[in-house]
């Protein structure tokens, strides 16, 4: 069994941003030599997540809005207490999640068709990563 690690950096321009890293995933396990096994796509902040999806602009919307609706930005969360002013960023972590796995088969994403993964950024406009770490043969 081999394995691979590589870590993605983001600073993204707006506070809240959705990105499309399956191309850079792709080609990580394309350069790990992998052709059967699982990646790890990990956010490794606790105001950002992962996950897999359509790429359709108007359902990344629809995602916006549905975490919006279901965490809003609120000036009353206890955890501003501690000073910080995101503690909706967390709680809409929580639903994202902050990682998925997905098969490599044949040194390839086995995704659907429709299926892309995303880094879905609730507290930008600072340094932020994720990990990617694929294991197999």
């Amino acid at each position: 069994m081999k394995s691979a690690t590589e870590y993605l950096w983001f600073n993204t321009e707006h506070h809240r941003e959705f990105i499309n890293i399956t191309d850079e995933v792709e080609h990580f396990v394309h350069d790990s030599g992998i052709e059967e096994g699982l990646v790890l796509v990990s956010a490794m902040h606790i105001t950002a997540g992962v996950y897999v999806n359509d790429a359709e602009p108007g359902l990344i919307q629809d995602i916006e809005e549905w975490l919006e609706g279901l965490a809003p930005y609120r000036a009353d969360y206890r955890h501003h207490a501690t000073g910080e002013t995101n503690g909706d960023a967390h709680l809409k972590n929580l639903l994202v999640h902050h990682q998925v796995i997905v098969p490599v088969t044949k040194g390839m994403l086995d995704l659907g068709p429709w299926q892309q993964i995303y880094y879905a950024e609730f507290d930008g406009q600072r340094r932020k990563r994720v990990v990617l770490k694929v294991i197999g043969e």
